[in-house]
């Protein structure tokens, strides 16, 4: 059986790309913080970097809400980087899941080609994932829609279908 909803997120430490730097990343260090986690297939691919600039383009909705996004794929950081450069400065760094690892543990992994279905995840500040949506290769996500999830999760209250931010919810309880 694979990760749910309540469970620990699966630690990990990644190396990415962050600006022309490579550094390591690691899912500790965002202890107290909300972690939107992305998986995406391939760099030099057609959905991926509409997803990918889409993220970054929102980073500062984010980051007001006190939450880090970490796009992870199964290039390596060579790969990203050079992508890069096409893509333009990202507002968060590109993770090298080259070994596969992390993507197995979170359950995105598609064996038999060797890359990831697009799996997001919201982690909360003591490391719950409290979110998940894996989806097939061929539809990009909605950045909006994690945006208004992770809004609701963050109110600690029940939110209706199609809550959105300013609106009433149901309370607690």
């Amino acid at each position: 059986m694979g990760i749910q909803v309540g469970q620990c997120a699966p630690c990990f430490t990644l190396q990415g790309v962050v600006g022309e730097k490579f550094e390591d990343f690691s899912l500790d260090n965002y202890k107290g913080k909300w972690v939107v986690l992305f998986f995406y297939p391939l760099d030099f691919t057609f959905i991926c970097p509409t997803e990918i600039t889409e993220f970054s383009k929102k980073d500062g909705d984010f980051k007001s809400l006190n939450t880090q996004v970490l796009g992870v794929s199964i290039d390596s950081v060579f790969s990203h980087k050079t992508w890069l450069k096409d893509l333009g400065k990202l507002n968060y760094p590109l993770l090298s899941d080259i070994t596969k690892e992390v993507s197995r543990k979170y359950g995105v992994l598609i064996e038999d080609k060797g890359i990831a279905l697009r799996g997001t995840f919201i982690i909360d500040p003591e490391g719950k994932i409290k979110y998940q949506l894996v989806h097939d290769l061929g539809v990009g996500r909605s950045v909006e829609e994690i945006l208004r999830v992770l809004n609701a999760l963050q109110t600690g209250e029940l939110c209706p279908v199609e809550w959105k931010p300013g609106k009433k919810t149901l309370g607690k309880g």
